[in-house]
């Protein structure tokens, strides 16, 4: 295939990187609103070709990838459909559905839009973020699917198989609740954690001696970008707040059992969340 990936960051690059380690794109056309990035991603072998031309970079691709932050996503994916043939396969990557999904309700080409969330990451961002074998036995979310043309979901299911995705269905709705507790959730609560941290240590200076496997483990996502995060939180705000509410009472609960120094009720605390396990191997 022809590929046309707009917006070089850490999936876009990444993607590249697989679809040209699969044989799956013979040829790979990057846009971005950052020169830098375009210059980045053709010096790393991510794209072959840097494009200044949305509705050619389009016109030219048999596969269509969006990997802008969500916010721009709700303009710049309207233009690609705009400049969509019927013989062209859309998808976008983002983390968010419902609002991105009204936005092209109605849109002429909506039949050949897939909207799909491949569930993986770090916490870095750019083309130098890229990673190979990002997505092997990761899972993609694809949302929706009764909305797209056949061949359009079937180009994504052929894609995505090559990459060892694992494949799973929903629709928008039920994307965006389940993505606010066991995504966004971890990086909010990441951010909070790191904001703690930084407070307290303006008092000790010492504190991040003390720093090791386990904390960077658990803050790690407060590096992630805000630029990504800000336009999340702000499409998939009521889920947010959902699982926020629910994070803060259990965090409140915690904090009653100790300072009631109510232990045994600790230790059932800590038992209760242990059956984490059978879902996290």
């Amino acid at each position: 295939m022809v590929v046309t990936i707009i917006g070089i960051g850490l999936i876009g690059g990444s993607l590249a990187l697989s679809l040209k380690e699969t044989g799956l794109a013979h040829h790979i056309i990057g846009v971005d609103r950052s020169p830098d990035n375009q210059r980045q991603a053709v010096a790393l072998g991510l794209i072959d070709e840097p494009a200044q031309d949305l509705t050619e970079a389009v016109q030219r691709a048999d596969l269509v990838v969006v990997a802008v932050p969500m916010d721009a996503m709700l303009t710049v994916l309207p233009l690609v459909l705009d400049a969509a043939t019927d013989r062209q396969t859309v998808i976008d990557v983002g983390s968010t559905k419902a609002l991105l999904l009204q936005a092209v309700e109605h849109h002429p080409q909506r039949s050949r839009f897939v909207a799909v969330h491949p569930m993986a990451g770090t916490e870095y961002s750019g083309p130098s973020a890229a990673l190979p074998g990002l997505f092997r036995d990761k899972t993609l979310v694809i949302c929706d699917a009764p909305r797209s043309a056949p061949d359009a979901v079937a180009r994504v299911e052929a894609v995505f198989g090559r990459l060892a995705m694992r494949l799973v269905y929903m629709d928008a709705t039920a994307h965006d609740l389940h993505t606010a507790y066991i995504s966004h959730i971890s990086h909010i609560t990441s951010f909070a954690l790191a904001l703690t941290v930084l407070e307290k240590e303006k008092e000790d200076e010492q504190i991040f001696a003390l720093a090791s496997g386990g904390f960077e483990s658990t803050v790690r996502l407060a590096k992630s970008s805000p630029d990504m995060w800000v336009p999340i939180f702000r499409q998939n705000r009521e889920n947010v707040l959902d699982v926020l509410d629910e994070h803060i009472h259990q965090l409140q609960h915690l904090r009653e059992l100790l300072h009631q120094e109510n232990y045994p009720a600790v230790y059932q605390q800590i038992q209760q969340a242990n059956l984490i396990k059978k879902i996290l191997k």
